[in-house]
């Protein structure tokens, strides 16, 4: 018998006893985050509906708000220090669900429908790739990483690709082609964008633009707000998609400029250690052994 089962085996009674909150009495402010995640789940599950009952509209902005909801509960959490184990689990399920289970449905039921089992088992792996991105997110929490690492995402996030896969959906709603005539090309697109999930390529993250701005540029991020909600409201189709090809043309750049991170603590301890000799040059007299010289 494996002597490790017997501890396993004790820590899972104990993990499964363990109570879900530490005290008797809960602080109003650690159930705030857990409200918002609520309703993005509310607006997730809507979306679904939404789809069932051939209202696109409806569905890709309920979509859209539970990404902005997803962005506001967990800055919430940090903002009023109220992280939990049971946040965090509620988060993972209302992103699953949010943003892997509906706009796999939406994209289905609004272009993949008349591929039958090609098409479901496309936005199938779509769903099943974003659970996986989930599942890597939350076990790769406790892994130490350099403070600008944290810059970056391993993969495309779980918002930005439920955004992106319905991009040939924001096309069709311009009305420039009939997207819908090429189901087949659809599909391909559905699984390029979970391959991003589940893939290492580093993505940029919102803690890139940092945790404050400067006092100059307060008004400024109001009216880009503003007017980028507007442009929402107004031409919804068109400002998806801008924002969803600028953002894919993001990654290459994010890609390069990650690695050129990787590659300055190695040019760093280069120049620490001292001249790097290139083969077949002399070497400078005071680095030579004792006892070698140069004639």
């Amino acid at each position: 018998m494996d002597p490790l089962l017997p501890r396993l085996e004790y820590d899972e009674r104990r993990r499964r006893g363990r109570l879900l909150f530490r005290h008797n009495k809960i602080p109003v402010r650690m159930l705030v985050p857990n409200f918002f995640t609520l309703l993005s789940l509310c607006a997730g599950l809507t979306a679904i509906r939404m789809a069932i009952e051939l209202r696109y509209d409806m569905a890709v902005a309920l979509i859209v708000i539970a990404a902005l909801l997803d962005g506001v509960d967990g800055r919430l959490a940090r903002a009023l220090k109220a992280q939990s184990k049971f946040g965090a689990e509620l988060d993972s399920l209302a992103d699953f669900v949010n943003f892997g289970v509906a706009p796999a449905v939406v994209v289905f039921v609004w272009g993949l429908g008349g591929l039958r089992g090609l098409g479901w088992i496309a936005v199938l792996v779509f769903a099943l790739a974003m659970g996986l991105r989930l599942a890597r997110f939350n076990a790769m929490i406790d892994v130490e990483k350099p403070k600008w690492q944290s810059n970056y995402f391993t993969g495309m996030p779980a918002p930005a690709g439920a955004i992106t896969v319905l991009l040939p959906l924001y096309v069709g709603g311009l009305g420039l082609f009939d997207v819908q005539n090429w189901p087949v090309l659809i599909a391909l697109y559905t699984l390029a964008m979970a391959a991003l999930l589940v893939s290492t390529i580093p993505t940029f993250s919102g803690k890139l633009l940092g945790e404050r701005i400067s006092r100059d540029y307060v008004l400024p991020a109001f009216v880009a707000a503003a007017a980028l909600v507007a442009l929402l409201v107004t031409y919804p189709y068109g400002t998806l998609t801008v924002v969803t090809l600028a953002y894919l043309c993001c990654i290459p750049v994010s890609f390069l400029r990650f690695e050129q991170k990787l590659q300055e603590p190695v040019a760093q301890t280069a120049a620490d250690a001292g001249t790097v000799r290139v083969p077949g040059e002399e070497a400078p007299l005071d680095d030579l052994p004792a006892g070698d010289t140069k004639h």
